[in-house]
């Protein structure tokens, strides 16, 4: 169970334990009532109504991960995440990298933030935002969905961190195997959005949009898609590729 620290209002979760990890015990968990600058992946905004969603940043010192291993770290979130909703509903997915999708639509995002030292990894923040009871969506998002809006029920938010929290901390506790890291790759494709073997429509950061196949996914995160059309094969990082949903491109 993670030491659980909960905060009425905050800028960000992720930005507190950053300020506080010297201080603070390997598990903790910093939940917020209301998270004023949520951050995902690359500075994108996470709107939340205070009190509906889960917004929460998990310390983790010191993980039995090389640094070179660390997109591991994002399989296991993902999976954790996937793993807590799933009690309640199935057809959870991972949008590569780390987005938490249930059909089409978005219900939570990852904000993963290590900080090196000479040895390795000294210490990893996990920040997590999920859409729990929130019923309507305001800043404009394309395609947010919550866990009351595909079950139609409501759920207690005390219960469903602890939950969250538990999972979290169970997938990260690395043992420095190969053979845990091998099995956590093959369960984190097994839920990989649009990893089917079809053809789907990308978008690159000029506009320009194709068709691909999901073809890999690298140790470091990469993504090797397979070009439709000249069977070309293309890896891409990070921003460097988006998703075409229902005509709207995510970058």
């Amino acid at each position: 169970m993670p030491k659980i620290i909960l905060l009425q209002e905050t800028p960000s979760t992720n930005d507190f334990l950053k300020r506080n990890a010297s201080t603070l015990e390997s598990g903790t968990l910093i939940v917020a009532y209301s998270q004023t600058a949520g951050r995902g992946q690359k500075g994108n905004s996470w709107e939340a109504e205070p009190g509906k969603n889960i917004t929460f940043s998990l310390l983790i010192k010191k993980p039995k991960l090389d640094v070179k291993d660390q997109f591991y770290m994002s399989e296991a979130v993902s999976l954790a995440i996937v793993d807590a909703l799933e009690k309640y509903a199935a057809g959870f997915n991972i949008k590569w990298p780390n987005d938490i999708y249930y059909g089409d639509h978005k219900i939570g995002g990852i904000l993963i933030e290590h900080s090196l030292n000479s040895e390795g990894i000294d210490y990893t923040i996990i920040g997590v935002g999920v859409n729990i009871n929130q019923q309507v969506f305001i800043s404009g998002a394309p395609n947010p969905v919550s866990l009351t809006q595909i079950t139609g029920d409501f759920y207690d938010m005390n219960i469903i961190t602890e939950e969250f929290g538990e999972l979290l901390e169970r997938y990260c506790d690395f043992d420095g195997s190969h053979k845990q890291l091998d099995d956590l790759h093959k369960r984190y494709l097994k839920k990989l959005y649009r990893y089917d073997g079809k053809p789907h429509q990308f978008v690159l950061p000029d506009g320009t949009l194709f068709l691909a196949t999901i073809k890999a996914v690298a140790p470091d995160g990469t993504l090797t898609l397979l070009h439709d059309g000249d069977n070309s094969h293309h890896d891409y990082h990070f921003k460097e590729i988006g998703f075409v949903i229902n005509r709207v491109r995510f970058l």
